[in-house]
């Protein structure tokens, strides 16, 4: 099968002249880590600010993966397997290791791993069940996550293509990521206790159309977004929050340059009263505040395998679209004071992104968040501006095949993703849309990981994360908001040793395991006792010392 697909990718020439847009989402990480491990090898070259990245594309740097004499074993085995999750790229017809109809027909239907698919001269469809369960423990107690659903991916024609996905979630036990936790796990609506059951079960559907052209993409979708590069977490769009609706354009006109522009339906949870009413007696129907980002990240090449991104966003609410957000290439900031002269303005932000690999196997990047800056408090030891600031790197492939040694340090300034209005904040159903520690804090990460044989995957990991003093945005209180003290006194702290180990049984089926070494603390501070802080950040499952395991399989992405 392999190589037909190698054949018909040739043919499509990777990002060809009809080359259609379906997003492949970040929780792929098989995928997303070792395309990274390409690119710092010098082997396909990659702009990893803005993902998630297209099927499309991603099968044609595997295609140029496959015929590079520079591959190691393991990774010539693991871009083979990928290449099989391509086939409807490809215009190749699916066979798996268990199939119930014969080849040749339009119609394939196998049952190892299990995939429908259908293909015509203008239809392509692919669907397929997605489950998964990890099994968490430790003296604490357990949690058991499960989920399940169903995936839908499709091509019409040269230029159109549609995708679904739904997945339902349940946490037995308590719930590991609420909206006030730091961790960079990703986050829903949960419903809590319902029926009496303990922990919390929540769905995510999401899913768009897209037209595609040469040069360029708009879709219409409710989807994750991730930009900044980053290996625990970005400080621009995390893609932790759950999904919102979004129109995006994406264009890729030249070699030296592409853009990107969202503009995204985001959930305020604010109770807009005026609007809220009684439908009956004693039953209240509550309606939220409407609020919308709009944000665009410009993507410049002056050299072979550097990046420079430059960006923008705004946060506004209260009111209806506002057709100005709606023009891609704006520095939204300078619109924003014109359509609030004189009164309160919106939330906007500004970002840039750096990543090289313009040395052999090393991969260097730094990722700014601006929140709020002026030009009189540079300098000026007293004040800051809101900033996240991260710094990191990695080294694949060097000295020895199949490792890759990972790193960053990120910090965030006091302040930075607050808003003292509560429909302006950086957020989405009460997540941040930013870096998952949030303001007046600081990790540092590293990871090693190694690739042995093809399909399975070892990592260990090492984190240390602190947060600081909680600060509100108060223009009338006693210390300016510009002046509050970075990480003046530590109110939690994680410190945390992981390993674990993923196996491919096939392309869209794997294994895991994991063990933890974990002390996640707080600490009495500002009259909250170190209990509270625990409390407000961790779930109970991890809170103290502890030695985790878990173990679990995942089918579909």
């Amino acid at each position: 099968m392999i190589k037909y697909l190698l054949i018909a990718l040739i043919l499509i020439g990777g990002i060809s002249v009809t080359a259609q847009h379906l997003p492949e989402h970040p929780s792929n990480k098989n995928i997303y880590l070792l395309l990274d491990e390409l690119a710092t090898q010098g082997i396909v070259e990659l702009n990893s600010a803005v993902k998630p990245y297209s099927r499309d594309s991603i099968a044609g740097k595997l295609m140029q993966a496959r015929q590079s004499d520079k591959l190691s074993g393991a990774q010539r085995g693991e871009v083979d397997r990928m290449l099989k999750d391509y086939f409807l790229e490809a215009g190749v017809q699916h066979r798996g290791l268990v199939n119930l109809t014969k080849p040749g027909q339009k119609t394939q239907v196998s049952l190892l791993p299990p995939v429908f698919t259908y293909q015509d001269s203008l239809f392509r469809v692919r669907l397929e069940p997605v489950y998964g369960a990890n099994f968490i423990s430790n003296s604490r107690g357990e949690v058991r996550h499960t989920y399940g659903g169903l995936a839908m991916q499709a091509y019409i024609g040269d230029q159109w293509s549609v995708w679904a996905s739904l997945r339902d979630n349940f946490q037995t036990n308590q719930v590991l990521s609420l909206p006030g936790y730091f961790t960079t796990d990703e986050g829903g609506n949960y419903k809590i206790g319902v029926q009496g059951r303990s922990g919390g079960d929540y769905s995510e559907m999401r899913g768009g159309i897209a037209w595609t052209w040469k040069w360029g993409c708009l879709s219409f979708s409710k989807d994750h977004l991730q930009w900044g590069d980053n290996y625990h977490g970005s400080n621009i769009l995390s893609g932790r929050t759950p999904s919102y609706a979004m129109i995006k354009l994406q264009l890729d006109p030249a070699e030296w340059f592409s853009f990107t522009y969202h503009h995204g339906w985001l959930v305020s949870e604010v109770i807009d009263s005026a609007r809220s009413y009684y439908s009956e007696p004693e039953r209240y129907r509550a309606v939220f505040r409407p609020k919308y980002i709009a944000a665009n990240v410009f993507t410049f090449r002056p050299w072979k395998k550097l990046n420079f991104s430059v960006g923008n966003s705004v946060v506004y609410s209260d009111d209806n679209v506002q057709p100005a957000y709606l023009i891609p290439f704006m520095f939204f900031k300078s619109i924003d004071h014109t359509l609030t002269h004189g009164i309160d303005n919106q939330n906007s932000q500004m970002f840039l992104n750096i990543s090289s690999r313009q040395i052999k196997h090393l991969h260097l990047f730094t990722s700014v968040y601006i929140d709020e800056f002026s030009i009189s408090r540079i300098g000026d030891a007293r004040r800051h501006n809101f900033a996240s600031i991260k710094i990191g790197g990695s080294l694949a492939g060097w000295p020895f095949n199949n490792l890759t040694l990972r790193c960053e340090y990120t910090r965030s300034s006091p302040i930075t993703y607050q808003h003292r209005v509560e429909t302006l904040t950086f957020a989405t159903n009460d997540y941040n849309l930013g870096h998952y520690l949030r303001d007046n804090s600081q990790e540092i990460y590293a990871s090693l990981s190694w690739r042995p044989i093809a399909d399975l995957y070892a990592s260990i990991t090492f984190t240390l994360a602190e947060h600081g003093n909680n600060y509100a945005y108060d223009l009338d209180g006693a210390v300016p908001v510009d002046e509050h003290p970075f990480m003046e006194t530590v109110t939690w702290r994680n410190q945390t040793t992981a390993i674990d180990v993923r196996y491919m049984l096939w392309n869209n089926i794997s294994v895991f395991a994991g063990f933890t070494i974990s002390n996640i603390e707080g600490f009495d501070v500002d009259g909250i006792s170190a209990q509270q802080y625990l409390n407000i950040y961790t779930p109970d499952l991890y809170q103290d010392k502890n030695n985790t395991w878990n173990i679990g399989f995942q089918m579909g992405f």
